[in-house]
């Protein structure tokens, strides 16, 4: 009879689609859907066949600049480094293979939902001053960590497009650390390695210590509140370059009316000696004070004020040579 008959099995459409690359245990499949593109690196949704998780498969062209076992060894122990960091406020990083046959450096990280602070940021035009006090204290803590390492963990190329953002929880975590390592191997390639617009006057002469993330992160707040890119007057790096070392001020913070604010920002972005660190930064009267209702709009009233240093696409958010961590080299 009719009753006998086995269920039809559910049509397959809505299977996931086809790997398009298994890492070499088998464990991780990659997606070909793109999560973002920088100058460097391509990151792809992967998923985890062990722990039935979504992750992220970043995938670096390195090019001929580990062909030898020095940097190869390096580039191992800064690995091993990363694998043992663990932090609510770090993107988890799970494991990295090189892949000689493609030049690509592949690793897998923790995914998130909202993508990264700045397109979150140009998405929601309204911020509250509490939740960016909220995310400021996380980024802080994420940088304690890194720093109260034994020499100090350095990322070295913090900005809005490398801190991640889990749109549901309101979490906000570090990300793209770890790579200078390789970066450093190609020096001869990309003279100056990260972000100009965050860029400490000190990294410029390699004199530096963990401070100049403090730097970065004061310039990722002067981004959320001001919606422009730190020195978007300028036309290039070079430029840039010359502000800094002449110690000049980016032109958005004078567009700051919160005077609070402004000096807190101020703080962040002072010369290396005057500079405070995260744990200090952390229990200053701005951070604590969470009873604040302040909200900031985009200084001028057209919307594309947000997108002065790229375009809300993702894909384009990732500016120059992103993804930089170094271990401690104090000036």
């Amino acid at each position: 009879t009719d009753g006998d008959m086995p269920p039809t099995p559910p049509p397959e459409t809505d299977a996931e689609p086809e790997f398009a690359e298994i890492d070499p245990t088998g464990r991780y499949g990659r997606y070909t859907e793109v999560l973002g593109k920088g100058a460097f690196k391509t990151v792809y949704k992967a998923f985890d066949q062990l722990e039935g998780l979504e992750v992220a498969w970043n995938q670096i062209k390195v090019g001929d600049i580990l062909r030898n076992n020095d940097d190869l060894e390096r580039l191992r122990s800064e690995v091993r480094l990363l694998k043992t960091l663990k932090h609510k406020n770090i993107i988890k990083f799970y494991n990295s293979w090189l892949d000689k046959k493609n030049n690509n450096i592949n690793f897998i990280t923790e995914v998130f939902t909202s993508g990264t602070l700045r397109q979150y940021r140009i998405k929601h035009k309204k911020v509250d001053i509490r939740a960016l006090k909220k995310w400021s204290r996380q980024i802080l803590s994420g940088l304690v960590y890194l720093h109260g390492h034994d020499p100090p963990i350095i990322h070295r190329d913090l900005k809005c497009d490398n801190i991640f953002v889990n749109g549901n929880q309101g979490e906000v975590k570090i990300g793209d650390l770890g790579l200078a390592t390789i970066l450093d191997n190609a020096r001869s390639a990309h003279s100056i390695i990260g972000t100009p617009e965050f860029m400490a006057p000190e990294l410029y002469d390699e004199e530096y210590n963990e401070l100049v993330d403090i730097y970065a992160f004061g310039m990722c707040l002067l981004e959320l509140v001001t919606f422009e890119y730190p020195y978007c007057e300028c036309s290039n790096a070079a430029q840039i370059y010359k502000k800094v070392s002449d110690g000049e001020r980016p032109g958005s913070l004078a567009k700051i009316e919160d005077p609070e604010v402004k000096f807190f920002i101020e703080k962040c972005i002072a010369q290396a000696s005057q500079r405070l660190s995260a744990e200090e930064l952390l229990v200053d009267p701005f951070l604590l004070d969470v009873d604040d209702e302040r909200i900031f709009y985009p200084v001028q009233s057209n919307t594309n004020a947000s997108d002065a240093g790229g375009s809300s696409n993702p894909s384009a958010n990732y500016r120059t040579a992103s993804s930089v961590g170094s271990r401690g080299r104090t000036g």
